[in-house]
């Protein structure tokens, strides 16, 4: 969020300055806003999805039970993030500049991904279908899904798969073709998003029970340390480089004051820092999670050993 708080003066600049390029019907508001149907459609769905199944969980099993309501009001915070990063002028304003465009993708990956991750929403999403269809779920079980299943939800797997999102659409050549095809920039969004949905679930819900499930936390954090390494490598050869990587992405840098390179090393900075600190910040919640259920577990095998005297 410290990164939208930079972009909020940046927005309120945009009305007349981009009026003076054509590049959008600024004399109206509603033209800042997105209103892809293949954006929206599914977002709508989501929420409606998410909506019926709670309520159906909660007419059954009680309120709060099923689903709690942290976790439905994390589910709410993460829909509304991906909402406002696609839909608001935030994304037309990030197909002009590449700061902007830098701090949707950390909104999807760093804010939406995990508190949806959190929500858990495979029960009240189930929960939504009619009841005659809600047998399907068990169709993970089978095994080739259960085996596709067990491949991606594998810590190494995600992470891989997360970082290669991050490393590939960062490439000039389809970083430029996401800003010139509506499909490939679509598909940009929907990569980033997912494989952050599937790293930040398989960190807080991975595999493991018992001492297995201590390790995960730990596990967790060498994931973390991984993402916080590679990521800041790429931040880091965006804000040091000398050359722009992808010259249609800053067509609004010079109305607020900046260069095309000093848009892109901006952008750099937001992956460099402020990514790097809400990984980290991850990683400190984890180690924090995994000592304190160590030391549980240690004082609890303590207990079972002390026998009364006499």
């Amino acid at each position: 969020m410290f990164a939208l708080s930079l972009l909020l003066p940046l927005l309120a600049l945009l009305p007349a300055s981009a009026s003076a390029h054509g590049l959008a019907n600024v004399s109206d508001p509603t033209a800042l806003w997105s209103y892809d149907p293949w954006l929206l459609v599914p977002l709508y769905l989501a929420g409606i999805a998410f909506y019926v199944g709670t309520q159906r969980l909660w007419r059954s099993a009680g309120g709060g039970r099923g689903v709690t309501y942290r976790k439905v009001a994390a589910f709410w915070s993460g829909w509304l993030v991906i909402a406002l990063a696609l839909t608001s002028p935030l994304h037309w304003l990030g197909e002009r500049l590449f700061t902007a465009h830098m701090i949707e993708h950390e909104l999807l990956m760093l804010v939406a991904a995990p508190l949806i991750a959190y929500a858990r929403t495979n029960g009240p999403l189930l929960w939504s279908l009619p009841s005659s269809f809600r047998p399907a779920g068990r169709l993970m079980t089978t095994a080739p899904l259960a085996t596709l299943w067990a491949f991606l939800s594998h810590p190494v797997s995600a992470t891989t798969l997360h970082g290669l999102a991050l490393w590939i659409w960062h490439a000039p050549p389809l970083y430029a073709l996401a800003l010139e095809n509506i499909a490939i920039h679509r598909l940009q969004h929907l990569s980033f998003f997912a494989t952050a949905l599937l790293f930040w679930w398989v960190l807080l819900y991975g595999r493991g029970r018992g001492r297995g499930e201590r390790m995960r936390d730990g596990i967790g954090i060498a994931c973390l340390f991984i993402t916080v390494l590679h990521s800041g490598v790429l931040g880091a050869l965006l804000t040091l480089s000398t050359h722009v990587w992808i010259p249609n992405q800053g067509a609004l840098a010079g109305d607020l004051g900046l260069s095309p390179l000093e848009d892109q090393q901006l952008a750099g900075i937001l992956m460099w820092v402020p990514m790097g600190i809400l990984y980290t910040g991850a990683a400190l919640f984890f180690a924090y999670r995994w000592l304190t259920e160590c030391q549980s577990a240690t004082g609890a095998s303590i207990l079972r050993d002390v026998r009364p005297a006499g």
